[in-house]
């Protein structure tokens, strides 16, 4: 577990374009700098929550915990919001057939060989869905797959997922990690991927 939580930290931190995660006693800190999420801390431990959001007073400051999120709500403070399941999974890596866009649609790769987008375009060249990977080690972290509304329930979160395996392959790694939501779960599980530990989001909010 604690290397996959490793793996997953560092590869959201290249995808997301942050600093470096600190590692710290109880899990990692990462200096996001952004509006509504200036830094945000990873925990290992649910164990861990109480001490950690108890300390910790800035508006936009993130928790994500390896735990339930009745454990997380029960433990912080109530100004902190608590968010819904998210659940991190993994895959093994394997090499497999090429599998071409559904027809309309036209894919691209944009990257350069650490983060890479896997971009599908509908007929009239607007963006219908997308995926990123990130290579952290010899693992490949899942970030930002989204199909667009009017375009769902046509296959392309699948397409998405065998083009960024393809060059996760390609780029010489053996596991893939992704944290999903709910109904991303329900997708993963389908293409092989299974459930670590349940993850929960809690954050301190910014007033508008």
């Amino acid at each position: 577990m604690a290397g996959l939580i490793k793996a997953w930290v560092h590869g959201w931190a290249l995808s997301r374009g942050v600093g470096i995660p600190v590692a710290e006693p109880d899990g990692y800190r990462l200096d996001v700098g952004r509006p509504g999420h200036r830094v945000r801390y990873v925990l290992a431990d649910a164990r861990a929550v109480e001490s950690r959001a108890r300390s910790l007073k800035e508006p936009g400051t993130w928790l994500k915990v390896s735990g339930s999120r009745d454990e997380v709500a029960k433990t912080v403070p109530p100004e902190w919001e608590v968010g819904p399941p998210e659940y991190l999974m993994s895959a093994p890596i394997a090499l497999r057939p090429v599998m071409a866009a559904p027809e309309p649609y036209r894919a691209e790769l944009v990257g350069d060989g650490v983060v890479t987008d896997v971009v599908v375009r509908a007929p009239d060249g607007s963006c219908a869905a997308t995926g990123r990977v990130a290579i952290a080690g010899g693992t490949a972290v899942i970030d930002q797959v989204v199909t667009e509304p009017e375009h769902q329930r046509r296959g392309l979160g699948r397409f998405v997922m065998r083009r960024l395996d393809e060059v996760a392959v390609a780029a010489g790694a053996d596991r893939a990690v992704l944290v999903a939501t709910e109904e991303g779960r329900a997708l993963y599980l389908t293409l092989g991927w299974t459930v670590a530990t349940e993850i929960t989001a809690a954050h301190l909010p910014e007033e508008n």
